[in-house]
C-alpha cells in the first residue's frame, strides 16, 4: 500500500501565489526574476546541500549516494567553492563567477574514471559557484549541493558555506540540508539553530537531517564502532534541543558506503589475500595506520607478495581500518568463499554495514515525500521576500494570502505540532505524545507509516486502523482534561487522521 496522505493541493496554492506576485511585480526586473526563479523550481529536482565542519566527510557522503567518485574530497581548492551537482546527458562543469559571464572548464577523469574537477588558475574566492552535470540516476530527482566547511580554516570559504546556507535577508537556495557532525559539538548545534528563524512555517526541523558522519572512527575503529555509533546517533535523536533542530540522526560511515559502492576487483583480490593471512598476523597490523601500511620486518614476511605496502596504502585510503577489519572478517566467515564470495557480494556487504542504506530510507521519507511541501515552502518565502524589500499598497493582499496559507495549511500545521511535540511544549504522555509525531508524518507521510501498520496492508485493513485511531483520538480531543494546547494538537492529529481516511477511501 503505498497511499499517501493528502496534499491539498498547497503546491498548487504556491504557484498561484508566485504567478499572482510576477503579475503584480512585472516591471521590477529584479523582483520579476527572482520569482520566475522559483516559479521554475517547483519543476526542478529537490535541492540537497550537503553541510558539516572541515573534514565531516561531506564529499565523501556525496560521492556514496551518487555512487561515483566526482566530488573531490581533499582539502583542494575546489573544496573551497560551493559545487552543484545535477544529472545531465554528458559530463560537464561550468564556472559562474562572482563577476562576469559563467564559462566552462574542461572536464576530465582520473585513472579510476572518477572525476576531476581543475579551475584551471582561477582564485577559489572569485568562484562563486561551480555547476557539474553528471549523468547519474541517484542525481535524477535530486541535485546534491556540496558546501564548503563550516568553521573553516579561511575566513573567505567558511563565510561563503555561512551566506549560501544562511543568507540573511533571503531563504536558502537549498530545499533541504543534510548536516554532517563527527559528535554534537556546541558549534554543530549553534549553526543548525541558524536555520530557523522566527517565521512558524520556518521555525521547524522539517528541512533537515543530521548525520553522525564518520562512524566508523568511533571506538578506534573496532568492528563493533558502528554499533556504537547508532546507539549514540539514537542519544542523539531524543536529545530534547537536537530533536527541535533536524528530523532525525543517522550514523554513517560514508568512506566504507563510497568504496562499497565503488569497489574494484584488484582490491577485492587484494582483500582475499589479506584475509588468507594468520588473523593474529592482520590484527596486529591494523593496531594503527602507520603500521598497518609498514610493519615489522618480522610480520612484513608473513604478508603475500602481492598485497605490498603501496597496495596496503591504497586499501588504507579507501576504506580505513575499520573497512579493512570488516572486509577481512566478512572474507573469512564460513565456508566456501566465506560471507563475500565475490567482489560484488562484499561490496553490497560493506554497503549494507556501512548505514547508507538507511540514509537514503530517511531521504526518501524526509525529504523525497515532502518534496511538494519543501517547494512550495520555498516559494513562499521568497515572495515573502518581495513583498518585503518591495512593498507596494497594491500587493497587501498578497501578503494577506501568504500568511493565510501559512496559517491555515494543514500541512505546516503538521510541521508545528512536529516542532512542539519534539520541544516537549505540549502536554502528552510519552507513548501518546510519540504516536502523534508518528501520525503528523514524523516518521514519513505514506499513509501505513502514519498508522504505524504492515506497507504491505489492503486497504480495508487501512481503513479500520484509520477509522479505530481516529475515533480514540477525537476522545483525546474533547477530553475535558485537556488543556487548550493539548486539544489544539489533538486536533491537528485528528486532521491528519480524517485525510488519511479520505484518501483511503478513494483508493
Amino acid at each position: 500500500m503505498t497511499t499517501t496522505a493528502p496534499r491539498q493541493n498547497l503546491g498548487s496554492r504556491a504557484r498561484s501565489l508566485v504567478r499572482a506576485a510576477l503579475d503584480e511585480y512585472a516591471d521590477s526586473p529584479q523582483a520579476a526574476g527572482w520569482l520566475r526563479h522559483h516559479l521554475d523550481r517547483f519543476d526542478e529536482p529537490l535541492r540537497l546541500a550537503i553541510a558539516g565542519k572541515v573534514k565531516a566527510g561531506k564529499s565523501t557522503l556525496l560521492n556514496a549516494l551518487v555512487g561515483e567518485e566526482i566530488a573531490a574530497t581533499d582539502a583542494g581548492e575546489c573544496t573551497r567553492v560551493v559545487t552543484w551537482y545535477s544529472d545531465g546527458p554528458s559530463p560537464r562543469i561550468v564556472l559562474h563567477p562572482r563577476r562576469g559571464e559563467p564559462r566552462p572548464l574542461r572536464t576530465h577523469r582520473d585513472e579510476h574514471g572518477g572525476l576531476v574537477i581543475d579551475l584551471d588558475g582561477t582564485d577559489p574566492e572569485t568562484v562563486d559557484r561551480l555547476m557539474v552535470d553528471w549523468p547519474s540516476s541517484g542525481l535524477r530527482t535530486t541535485a546534491l549541493i556540496d558546501t564548503p566547511g563550516i568553521a573553516s580554516l579561511t575566513a573567505d570559504a567558511a563565510g561563503r558555506a555561512g551566506e549560501f546556507l544562511t543568507p540573511e535577508d533571503a531563504p536558502g537556495q537549498a530545499d533541504a540540508v543534510l548536516y554532517l557532525m563527527r559528535h554534537l559539538h556546541a558549534a554543530d548545534a549553534r549553526f543548525l539553530e541558524s536555520f530557523h528563524d522566527r517565521h512558524v512555517a520556518r521555525a521547524t526541523p522539517v528541512n533537515t537531517v543530521a548525520v553522525l558522519s564518520r562512524a566508523d572512527e568511533i571506538g578506534s575503529g573496532r568492528l563493533d564502532a558502528l554499533i556504537s555509533a547508532r546507539r549514540i546517533a539514537g542519544r542523539y535523536r531524543t536529545d530534547e534541543k537536537l530533536s527541535t533542530l533536524c528530523q532525525t540522526v543517522v550514523a554513517v560511515a560514508g568512506l566504507l558506503a563510497l568504496t562499497g559502492r565503488t569497489l574494484r576487483q584488484d582490491e577485492y583480490l587484494a582483500l582475499r589475500s589479506l584475509a588468507g593471512v594468520d588473523p593474529a598476523v592482520t590484527e596486529s597490523m591494523l593496531l594503527s595506520a602507520d603500521r598497518f601500511v609498514a610493519p615489522p620486518p618480522s610480520v612484513v614476511a608473513a604478508v603475500p607478495d602481492d598485497v605490498g605496502g603501496g597496495t596496503r596504502a591504497a586499501l588504507l585510503g579507501r576504506l580505513g581500518l575499520f573497512g579493512i577489519r570488516t572486509s577481512l572478517a566478512l572474507l573469512r566467515q564460513g565456508t566456501d568463499g566465506g560471507a563475500a564470495p565475490d567482489a560484488a557480494a562484499l561490496a553490497a556487504e560493506l554497503v549494507r554495514r556501512s548505514g547508507l542504506d538507511e540514509l537514503r530510507e530517511v531521504l526518501a521519507t524526509q525529504f523525497a515525500e515532502r518534496r511538494d511541501l519543501l517547494k512550495a515552502r520555498s516559494a513562499l518565502l521568497a515572495v515573502e521576500l518581495v513583498l518585503r524589500r518591495e512593498p507596494r499598497p497594491a500587493a497587501k493582499a498578497l501578503a494577506t494570502e501568504v500568511e493565510r496559507v501559512f496559517a491555515s495549511g494543514h500541512e505546516f500545521a503538521e510541521l508545528r505540532l512536529l516542532a512542539a511535540l519534539r520541544s516537549r511544549a505540549v502536554g502528552l504522555p510519552a507513548e501518546v505524545r510519540e504516536e502523534a509525531e508518528r501520525l503528523v508524518g514524523g516518521s514519513g507521510t505514506r499513509a501505513a507509516v502514519r498508522l504505524g501498520i504492515d506497507p504491505e496492508a489492503d486497504a480495508a485493513t487501512a481503513r479500520a486502523a484509520a477509522v479505530e485511531t481516529l475515533q480514540r483520538w477525537r476522545r483525546r480531543a474533547a477530553s475535558p482534561l485537556s488543556d487548550r494546547t493539548t486539544s489544539d494538537a489533538c486536533g491537528v492529529v485528528v486532521r491528519s487522521i480524517e485525510g488519511m481516511l479520505v484518501s483511503l477511501t478513494g483508493s
